[in-house]
């Protein structure tokens, strides 16, 4: 009978192409997984690797097996998700991270027309860290990645950038301080109360760089992670707000707070990121799709 567990390592290092990476991300020691794969290929009586000196290859029969790995997994996860929340059995799961850098309401824009494909579509959301969502993205628990940043290089997640596309930046503010600030824009901006994204935000790095080119300085009144709760208190008129250009009639109807001034030179991107190198997960297109329409104007 088929081994279960020596099949899910095989498909984790056939995903990954190293021992060592599978063993860190399932904290198990390559040893484990090592002795797992070779007692698998001697019960099969089939080599599925090639060992070369960087890495491990498929042979064609691991790269049937990995096919029907896939398949397998992915019933597996239909069937456990159909006996944790009940529903349609055809239904396919889509799990999607975001980052709480990217605004909310981008977020619906990109994710409504998966809810429109003809094959039926449970999609579950999940905010969180950057680093928390790539560490999903590794092991399988996530189909897609939306973030204002890439996947860096040399963190061990097979991951793949696709660029949805990108925004110039804007400020907003509450009605007075538009009118207080908006004259001789962006100089204005010297020791204006400012509410700024979170550390590990794209645009927070951006800014900290135009604000150095500038010769500008703001009072910085409090930085959030949370984009909405900046918002929050930007239309409580606690500080001036960055925001995606392509966002400010939305945030002018939500918040009252009208543009200030733009800096469109500087761009913030927005990527999705999945293990696949191309795409073909039809939500994926879907959400690649609607990128192509809702931030159009700005790339």
């Amino acid at each position: 009978m088929l081994n279960f567990k020596q099949l899910y390592y095989f498909w984790y290092v056939a995903r990954n192409g190293s021992i060592a990476r599978t063993a860190e991300q399932l904290h198990l020691t390559p040893q484990t997984i090592s002795g797992q794969l070779a007692e698998f290929e001697r019960n099969l009586g089939v080599e599925l690797f090639r060992r070369t000196a960087r890495k491990f290859e498929l042979t064609p029969a691991g790269e049937q097996t990995l096919l029907h790995a896939e398949e397998m997994f992915r019933i597996g996860e239909q069937l456990e998700f159909f006996l944790k929340y009940g529903g349609d059995l055809s239904e396919q799961p889509f799990r999607v991270g975001i980052t709480d850098a990217v605004p909310r309401s981008l977020t619906y824009q990109l994710l409504a027309p998966v809810m429109r494909l003809p094959t039926p579509i449970r999609l579950i959301c999940h905010e969180d860290k950057l680093d928390n969502l790539f560490a999903e993205l590794a092991i399988q628990k996530l189909d897609l990645v939306i973030a204002d940043q890439p996947l860096p290089a040399g963190m061990g997640v097979r991951g793949y950038n696709h660029e949805l596309g990108r925004s110039g930046v804007s400020f907003c503010a509450s009605p007075d301080l538009v009118s207080k600030f908006q004259t001789g824009f962006p100089a204005s901006l010297k020791q204006a109360p400012m509410l700024l994204p979170g550390e590990k935000s794209a645009m927070q790095v951006l800014l900290e760089r135009w604000f150095t080119k500038e010769g500008i300085q703001p009072k910085v009144i409090g930085k959030f992670d949370d984009s909405a709760l900046m918002k929050a208190f930007g239309k409580a008129g606690a500080g001036i707000f960055p925001v995606p250009s392509v966002m400010t009639e939305e945030i002018l109807t939500q918040y009252n707070t009208p543009v200030l001034g733009s800096i469109p030179d500087s761009v913030v991107r927005y990527y999705a990121i999945t293990v696949e190198r191309r795409i073909t997960h039809p939500a994926v297109l879907a959400v690649t799709q609607a990128a192509k329409q809702v931030l159009a104007t700005e790339q």
